[in-house]
């Protein structure tokens, strides 16, 4: 597209966009120092929709007037409330409605999924994450090696960029397979590199993890509600993410997680009560029978609270449609990307590769007269909220569900102001 750098331009592009009626559905932070918010966190942390507002006031009504019989007898009982996620998921994820589960956080949904497809041996126990690895998937991985009893500095490896780039290549990868594959139990990786923004060849790492007997768990955090996903025909064995980034489901909220069909009659994962079938759970028999699909690793009710604005969250996805949502985004982004190089030249860099494809850009300031943190905490003063990530990256993502061209176009204006003064 022929982009202008005029405000004109930025508002006849939103006069146009048949999802500007999104917009008027969340709640934006508040005006400061008589600037209206420029909000391009979606990456970290999405807006409020007032549909979530409404979806826990609900639930906060059911839980006064049924009290317990709110589990059978509300207009969304409790207690099949998982599944009105089912068919949101799956269709953001390219998933069966069978492999998708709404259950637990992130960290945690990695860590029981890693119970059931991380088992080392001797011989093949090491797992591979990317180098620069988001530090809760660190964490996770390497206490997953120490409690097995083997060493993270020889078991935790490392797929890197090649020396004086940012990126990661899939050759590279291959290359380490072909090196260490025969000691390698697991490929933990991202979908989105959540530092420069990079969306990974997710297809080719599952293809990569099948050639060399490797499972292959996908942390889908900055990838779900941004890019397009097909885990059931990339066959991952499993996939987990959070809902409070591209899916505006709050702060902490219920995470989503996708076991592959293929694992589906395993039952040798750790066990719960909302795990099993549901016809015979309240029979409260000492044998465990395990519900069907990726049902089956749950492990505990799911906190209504917490699960509501995610079931609100979706319903605005199927709303809009994922495709045009997916459209306007490419637009959104790189009009941004485009006014960065337009206005800014070789002050500001961005590192977020050009055929990305997702919502965030990942900005550098190139100008060493200028520091980094400086700008962003200026930027903060015009009230655009970025995030700021050591040690000189400002990460923005404008995002299609609520961001409009005109709040490309203004943050643009207020990074000249900063980088002017």
């Amino acid at each position: 597209m022929r982009y202008e750098n005029t405000r004109a331009f930025a508002e006849a592009l939103d006069h146009d966009d048949p999802l500007a009626g999104f917009r008027g559905q969340f709640n934006f932070p508040r005006d400061k120092q008589g600037r209206s918010p420029v909000y391009l966190c979606g990456n970290s942390l999405g807006l409020q929709p007032r549909l979530a507002v409404k979806f826990v006031q609900d639930e906060l009504k059911n839980w006064k007037n049924y009290a317990v019989d709110g589990h059978f007898n509300s207009d969304r009982p409790w207690l099949s409330y998982h599944r009105l996620a089912t068919a949101g998921f799956a269709d953001l994820t390219g998933a069966k409605p069978s492999e998708v589960i709404a259950m637990n956080t992130l960290t945690v949904n990695l860590h029981l999924l890693m119970a059931s497809f991380y088992r080392p041996t001797a011989e093949r126990r090491k797992i591979v994450i990317e180098a620069g690895a988001f530090p809760s998937d660190q964490y996770a991985a390497a206490s997953q090696i120490r409690i097995h009893g083997h060493d993270p500095a020889s078991d935790l490896l490392e797929w890197k960029p090649r020396d004086g780039e940012l990126h990661l290549r899939i050759d590279d990868l291959e290359q380490l397979l072909q090196r260490e594959g025969d000691s390698v139990a697991l490929l933990l990786l991202p979908g989105v590199q959540y530092y420069t923004g990079q969306v990974l060849d997710m297809q080719a790492i599952c293809a990569l993890g099948r050639r060399y007997g490797c499972r292959v768990g996908l942390d889908l955090a900055h990838a779900v509600g941004n890019v397009e996903l097909s885990l059931n025909n990339w066959a991952p064995d499993f996939a987990s993410w959070c809902t409070y980034k591209y899916l505006n489901a709050g702060p902490g909220a219920v995470a989503g997680a996708f076991v592959h069909e293929k694992h589906h009659s395993c039952d040798d994962f750790l066990q719960g009560w909302w795990g099993n079938k549901e016809s015979s759970r309240f029979k409260m028999r000492p044998a465990f029978e395990p519900a069907e699909g990726a049902e089956a690793w749950q492990i505990s009710n799911p906190p209504i609270l917490s699960l509501a604005p995610v079931i609100a969250s979706l319903q605005l996805f199927r709303e809009a449609g994922f495709a045009a949502l997916r459209d306007k985004s490419r637009m959104l982004t790189g009009f941004l990307r485009w006014l960065v190089a337009a206005n800014f030249g070789d002050r500001l860099g961005i590192i977020t590769p050009a055929d990305a494809g997702g919502c965030q850009l990942s900005l550098v300031v190139n100008d060493k007269s200028v520091d980094a943190k400086a700008v962003f905490d200026a930027l903060c003063e015009l009230n655009v909220t970025g995030d700021w990530r050591n040690p000189n990256v400002i990460r923005v993502a404008p995002v299609p569900m609520y961001n409009s061209f005109t709040d490309v176009f203004e943050f643009g204006e207020r990074m000249s102001v900063v980088l002017a003064t």
